[in-house]
């Protein structure tokens, strides 16, 4: 005997149509789990990017008194912070969030101002471009505004660098140029430890292997301290040991020669003995002059000395910075 469910088409029907169903309700759920994410991703990285820029304004302020520069951190703030809304914020899980306990023991060490402002910089410039890729799921203006903040971030680095360092060279009132001795590195240590900022390390009579070697140890000892860096004549060793600067004599490289090697935010000096010789060089953009030798030297035996009057005319007329050297 057979027999006949007249409601199985209706059943299997039915069975289709809650297959679909939570087909779709899976498809949404998994969607709205992305969408989640991406709040969360623009959450995080919208903190971290104001965050950053707090720091480095915080020292922009009051470390450096540039009101230009705070001002641009404040600007780029305000502008993230408007997007920063309500809907992201709800996003935010942090007990849920895996990272938190994440960290790198490097992330604990700041031995200077430049490393942590550096630090920090990164850190903004690496969450700026999350928001500028991520922020393109979320709202179709979000990544070229963040791709423009960016570069703004960008501009500022090359500026606040520049302005750190220059104002180190202002305040400067001591410049240690280093000579042959046996225990340099704890003679320049020693002096560094009571308080000196500017060392140039000097050395003609030796192989570019030893000068190099010396010139890594000096740069790496003296960014310890806090302390500026020049290497004398070599703009490649200064680049290549990440020195703050290079120092040229009148028969060394020309001053835009040695820009386009070591970039807009590192120093370049120029050794003067005269008034046309220092007027030269501020027309080409020095950023300070060795004003001598004041007084006969050994290290230049073929130089007359330019005197006192020489530095007095220095002190009177040089709009950059200047040291007396030479017979000291």
């Amino acid at each position: 005997m057979r027999y006949f469910n007249k409601f199985a088409p209706f059943s299997k029907h039915f069975y289709k149509q809650d297959a679909c169903a939570t087909f779709l309700a899976k498809k949404a759920q998994k969607n709205m789990d992305k969408n989640l994410a991406i709040a969360r991703i623009l959450d995080a990285n919208l903190d971290r990017a104001r965050e950053g820029l707090r720091v480095v304004e915080e020292w922009c302020r009051l470390g450096l008194e540039n009101s230009d520069c705070t001002d641009k951190c404040k600007q780029m703030r305000q502008e993230i912070a408007h997007w920063h809304t309500s809907d992201l914020r709800k996003a935010r899980d942090t007990i849920n969030d895996p990272g938190t306990d994440l960290s790198h023991p490097q992330e604990a060490i700041r031995e200077n101002i430049e490393q942590l402002l550096q630090a920090n910089l990164c850190r903004v410039q690496e969450a700026l471009r999350v928001l500028e890729e991520y922020g393109k799921l979320y709202d179709p203006n979000m990544g070229n505004a963040f791709k423009k903040i960016r570069y703004q971030v960008y501009i500022l680095e090359s500026e606040l660098l520049q302005s750190y360092r220059y104002k180190k060279l202002i305040n400067a009132s001591l410049y240690l140029v280093t000579s042959s001795t046996k225990n340099l590195l704890k003679t320049v240590e020693s002096a560094l430890q009571g308080g000196l900022t500017l060392v140039q390390y000097r050395k003609k009579d030796v192989d570019d292997i030893i000068r190099l070697e010396m010139a890594q140890k000096l740069s790496e000892l003296c960014h310890k301290y806090d302390a500026l860096f020049i290497v004398n004549d070599r703009a490649d060793i200064a680049l290549e040991v990440n020195a703050d600067g290079v120092h040229l004599g009148q028969q060394d490289i020309p001053i835009s020669l040695a820009r386009r090697i070591l970039g807009p935010n590192k120093i370049i000096g120029r050794s003067t003995t005269n008034p046309q010789e220092m007027a030269k060089a501020i027309a080409e953009k020095a950023d300070y002059i060795g004003v001598g030798p004041v007084y006969a030297t050994p290290t230049k035996p073929d130089k007359q000395a330019a005197g006192l009057d020489y530095v007095k005319y220095a002190a009177q007329h040089s709009p950059i910075p200047w040291f007396a050297i030479g017979g000291i």
